[in-house]
């Protein structure tokens, strides 16, 4: 199976939010509940609207041969001069396409995409008990900078979860 990493636009709308609510229901490692994520075509298709008008913020879809969406990344940054130079990532993969290399492709394409634009600094949070996270962000150079004590919530259960950081070059 072949996966092309892009840019998503405002036609990816629609199978963006198939893909976000299968995240949401499979995995409770994304902050949404299943159920709890309220968005509309119209919404999603002005949120990558917005997006694709940015300098500062990004989304990547990974697509598989039968156009699929198997997974997607989302750089966020801020035109602020005193963090600008910064982007928080949000990454998310079917279960079912986990461990083909797809998260580790999504992370290079967007860390090419912040080398092109200044930024300095990628970050990001990951439940503690995210092992399978954690060995994908520890091999692409992150590195943990401090644990949010009880940062989420889940089944009544408080998580904590590590602040990750990598610098560029």
């Amino acid at each position: 199976m072949t996966i092309v990493i892009r840019e998503a636009g405002p036609k990816d709308a629609k199978a963006l939010i198939r893909l976000l609510e299968q995240l949401d229901g499979e995995t409770q490692f994304m902050l949404y509940e299943p159920g709890e994520r309220q968005i509309t075509k119209e919404m999603q298709t002005k949120r990558l609207e917005t997006m694709q008008a940015s300098k500062h913020s990004v989304m990547l879809l990974a697509c598989t041969d039968d156009k699929d969406l198997a997974g997607f990344i989302v750089g966020s940054g801020s035109e602020l001069q005193r963090i600008k130079h910064s982007i928080y990532i949000v990454i998310g993969i079917q279960q079912k396409y986990t461990g083909q290399g797809i998260g580790k492709r999504l992370l290079e394409n967007l860390e090419n995409w912040a080398r092109g634009r200044g930024v300095t600094r990628l970050e990001l949070t990951v439940m503690c008990h995210n092992e399978t996270a954690l060995r994908l962000y520890h091999s692409a150079g992150f590195e943990v900078e401090g644990t949010k004590r009880n940062a989420i919530k889940v089944d009544g259960r408080f998580i904590d979860e590590f602040y990750m950081s990598k610098l560029l070059e």
